[in-house]
Formats: C-alpha cells, sequence, structure tokens
C-alpha cells in the first residue's frame, strides 16, 4: 500500500468535506473539523482479535468444551460459551459484569458449604 503525503491526505479530506451535504458538514464542524478522521483503519476481523493470552474467541471456546463430556453441555450451553468468550475477546463491559457476578457467586457458594 502506497503512503500518501500529509498534504495529499488533507486534500483528499477536503474534497470528501466539500461532496457532503451541508447537515453533514455542519456535523462534523460540531465535533471538530481537525478531529474527524474520514480514513478510519478497518478493525481487525473477529476471527483473529485475540485475548491477552494470545487466543482467540474459537481456541477460548475448544480448550474449554474439551475440559466437558459431550454429553455435559447442551447447544444453549455451547453459545453461551461462545458469547462470553466473545466478550471478552472484546473487551465487552457486559461479559466482564457476568464474568465478575460468577466468580464470586461460585465463592458465596463455597463459603456457605453449597458446593
Amino acid at each position: 500500500m502506497n503512503k500518501i503525503s500529509p498534504e495529499e491526505e488533507e486534500k483528499r479530506k477536503k474534497a470528501i468535506f466539500e461532496g457532503m451535504s451541508p447537515r453533514r458538514q455542519k456535523h462534523i464542524l460540531k465535533k471538530g473539523y481537525e478531529n474527524w478522521e474520514p480514513f478510519q483503519k478497518p478493525k481487525d476481523p473477529i476471527d483473529i482479535r485475540k485475548d491477552e493470552t494470545k487466543r482467540t474467541t474459537q481456541s477460548l471456546v475448544r480448550e474449554f468444551l474439551q475440559t466437558k463430556d459431550f454429553e455435559e453441555y447442551s447447544n444453549a450451553y455451547g453459545r453461551g460459551v461462545f458469547e462470553i468468550c466473545l466478550g471478552i475477546i472484546n473487551n465487552d463491559e457486559r461479559f466482564k459484569g457476568m464474568y465478575e457476578v460468577s466468580v464470586w457467586y461460585r465463592e458465596l457458594l463455597k463459603r456457605e458449604g453449597h458446593e
């Protein structure tokens, strides 16, 4: 991929801006033209995103499910495993909360002798 000069990038940015509707231009100006980035870099495809252990969502799911007997889990269980692994990889606050309450609840059960 060819590297373009900052001057050329600014020309392109201005051309894109000028080709927009006045309403869209107003929206960009409100947030700040200098902060507007029309050339955003693409995000990693979901299948190559990795967590801090360098594992993908699929590898986390596979490793976890290999600790279970096939008869121990349903499709719904597998979907739940996939969803939480995806949430972990994406650093999603919702799944962090679910994980933390699960760990807390397990400790609560142990402390009260239910496990």
